[in-house]
Formats: C-alpha cells, sequence, structure tokens
C-alpha cells in the first residue's frame, strides 16, 4: 500500500509558489537573486487596515470562535463592496468568508463538482485551478488562446470543448497570469453562451481593481442577469490591498451553495483569524485611495517591463492590460544555443535563467503550454530594471 493516497500524490506543488521559495532560498544563501516569480504586491499593508487590526487583537470577543461563514458584519460587508465595484447585488447569506483566495476555490470546486464533471479552463491558467479542480473530482479540460489572440479565449473555442459531462466554465479577467482583459462585449458573449449551455460560471474577480490605461473590469454576473442562480464569484484583499499575508478570502452565489460550502469549512478549517477579517472589514468598507496609489506604480512598471522585454531578440511580450504580471513568449528562443546550452522547454529556460543570470521566472508549463514565461511587476522598480537587464544580457547571446 502507498504511504501517500493516489488522491494527494497526484497533485503538484504550487509552480509560482516554488520559484518564490527557490529565490528567496538562494538569497539566504548569499546569492543576489531577484524574483519575478510571486505574484504578491511589495507595498505594506495601508496603515488604517493595520491599525483596525491592532485593536481588534486587543478585544477579547476576538479571541474565540466566530461563525465559520465569516463575521456577519464583514459578509455584509463585502455585499455592500460588491455592489458598489461590479455593480451586482448580494444579501450577506450569500457569502462565505474564507482562508485566502484558495481555499475559495478549493470549496467552490468540492461543492459544485460530482466525480467526472468537466470543467472548462481557458489556458493560460492560474496554477491553482487544475489542482483544485482534480481534488474535488472533476476534471479540467482546458482550451488554449495564444498572444495572437491577446490570450483571450473566443465563444467558439469554448464550443469546441463542450461535452455532455461540462458543468462548469471558469472565467477570469483581469487574468493571473496573462494581463488580460476582456472587453464588456466579450464578456456579455461568453456569459449568455454559458448560460444557454446551462453551464454553471466560475468568475475569480480578485484583480478587479487592477486594470490600465483604456481597459476596465466588467462582472460576468453582472452582464449576464440570466446566470444570476448559477454564477459563483470568488474575490480576496490580497492583491487590491497588498494584504496577501492577511489571507482572507470569499465565494459568493447562490444561498444553497454558499450553506453547503460552508458546512464543507465547518468541518476544514472553521473560521478565519478574528483578527485578519476585522482588518479585512477595514478594508473592503473603507476608501480606495491607496488602492489607486499602488495602480500608479503597478502601471509604470507594467510599461517600463514590456518595453525592456520586447526589445530582447526572440521574446515577444504583449502589453498586460490588468493585474500585475507580464506574459512573455519566448518561443524563439528556444532550441537556439546560449552560453553553450540549448533550453528547448520554457521549464529548461527558466531554470537557465534562474543559474545564468540569478533572476528568477516562472515557466509557461506551470500555466498550460510550453512556450512562455510569466513575471510578476509587483516588486520595486530597482529591482524590476536590474533584473531585465540581467535577462536581457544573457538571452541576447542566444545564438
Amino acid at each position: 500500500m502507498s504511504r501517500i493516497s493516489r488522491r494527494i500524490g497526484a497533485i503538484s506543488e504550487s509552480a509560482t509558489l516554488a520559484v518564490d521559495a527557490k529565490a528567496k532560498a538562494l538569497k539566504a544563501a548569499g546569492r543576489p537573486v531577484i524574483g519575478f516569480g510571486a505574484g504578491e504586491p511589495d507595498f505594506p499593508t495601508p496603515g488604517y487596515i493595520v491599525e483596525a487590526a491592532v485593536k481588534a487583537a486587543q478585544d477579547p470577543k476576538n479571541h474565540r470562535y466566530s461563525p465559520a461563514a465569516g463575521l456577519p458584519e464583514l459578509r455584509e460587508a463585502i455585499a455592500e463592496k460588491t455592489l458598489r465595484d461590479s455593480g451586482y447585488e448580494l444579501k450577506a447569506n450569500q457569502v462565505l468568508v474564507t482562508n485566502g483566495g484558495k481555499q475559495a476555490v478549493y470549496n467552490t470546486f468540492a461543492t459544485l463538482l460530482d466525480p467526472g464533471d468537466e470543467v472548462i479552463v481557458p489556458a493560460p491558467y492560474w496554477t491553482t485551478y487544475p489542482e483544485a479542480i482534480q481534488l474535488a473530482g472533476g476534471k479540467a479540460v482546458s482550451i488554449f488562446a495564444g498572444p495572437e489572440q491577446g490570450y483571450k479565449v473566443t465563444v467558439e473555442q469554448l464550443e469546441s470543448v463542450l461535452t455532455e459531462r461540462t458543468k462548469v466554465l471558469l472565467f477570469v479577467s483581469p487574468s493571473n497570469p496573462t494581463g488580460a482583459v476582456y472587453t464588456p462585449e466579450q464578456v456579455r458573449q461568453i456569459g449568455q453562451w454559458a448560460a444557454s449551455k446551462g453551464l454553471w460560471v466560475v468568475t475569480d474577480e480578485i484583480y478587479e481593481h487592477l486594470t490600465y490605461g483604456d481597459a476596465s473590469f466588467s462582472s460576468i454576473a453582472t452582464l449576464v442577469p440570466e446566470l444570476e442562480d448559477r454564477v459563483v464569484i470568488l474575490n480576496g484583499v490580497a492583491k487590491t490591498y497588498a494584504m496577501t499575508g492577511w489571507r482572507v478570502g470569499w465565494m459568493a452565489g447562490p444561498a444553497d451553495v454558499i450553506k453547503a460550502a460552508t458546512n464543507l469549512q465547518s468541518h476544514a478549517t472553521s473560521n478565519v483569524s478574528n483578527v485578519s477579517q476585522r482588518a479585512a472589514l477595514a478594508a473592503v468598507a473603507g476608501p480606495l485611495d491607496a488602492v489607486n496609489e499602488m495602480k500608479v506604480a503597478f502601471n509604470r512598471r507594467r510599461l517600463a517591463i514590456v518595453e525592456s522585454l520586447n526589445a530582447i531578440d526572440g521574446l515577444h511580450c504583449p502589453t498586460p492590460e490588468g493585474a500585475f504580471y507580464a506574459y512573455s513568449d519566448v518561443r524563439g528562443l528556444l532550441g537556439r544555443e546560449i552560453r553553450g546550452v540549448v533550453n528547448n522547454t520554457s521549464a529548461e529556460l527558466a531554470a537557465f535563467i534562474l543559474e545564468q543570470a540569478e533572476v528568477a521566472v516562472v515557466p509557461g508549463e506551470a500555466f498550460g503550454p510550453s512556450g512562455y514565461i510569466r513575471m510578476s511587476y509587483a516588486l520595486g522598480d530597482a529591482d524590476l530594471a536590474e533584473g531585465v537587464s540581467r535577462m536581457a544580457k544573457l538571452l541576447g547571446e542566444a545564438k
């Protein structure tokens, strides 16, 4: 008998966290590694949010268990925030507060899927989605949209992978890892297609406030009201408010789905840390001033990294319209000799860049097909410039 269950043994380590951990380990060993791996803002959590947490930690009522679904006032505030930002109306009993966005992802698929149910997952996709689907007994069916179409899938592509076992469409805009943002019309077309097929839609909106230029966030739940009873919204405070370490996310949807997911969470983790929930309450109920200040920096870095990467021969980086990732096509560098080494996959190239240039990037294999690399530009301007400069020097030697 195997020591590890087949279910858990089949799960891959988070590629993004693995790259980040390796970069930090090398830095701890004295190597000047610059990490573009983790999707984590380099800004501190805004002061008013931290102050709310300090105050909460001093209040004995937060030293006890609280409802598994979340603090009632936070659930209410999330409903109000969703109406404010997305135009989508929720009641507090349609919200479940989770231990970060990842638990929201897992809870949702565990609640919706039976063994063999299929989920359409547009690729490139965030590395955790297929693993959560598999853990729930489902099957992730990916469909790839390349840089020539802005990393955005079409209704025709979705139709091509639809089967009698398809139950859910996963929809993400703005996208991790590509930064792609669907237009309102594209969102509406995809939502109406899903509704016409009787599918559930799981929409991850955690990057809703991070769009640039003429791009804007559109909620599929709002634009396609006929999905109301078959849509689950995933979100959290991590990216918008620089709160990755606080571990507060949520899922919102039909009350029966939320009740079932709450039952699951009551046996898995119970309530999220009350101190973190109080901090999240201050975040979602507060102003967006700090968020907009961070966006100015992200936009500056976005333009800088795209310009620098596109100056490298053999690499092509479409300009991302949202989130804080640059997703580059490096197929033009594969199979070419660099310092006596030929890299045939983006995984090999990423390992080579880390070893030779001391720059950590995440290979496309973590998000779908090989031939691409993801770089987060949610790091300081100086590190960004130095990191890309090292890459340019190394990759400029390609023959």
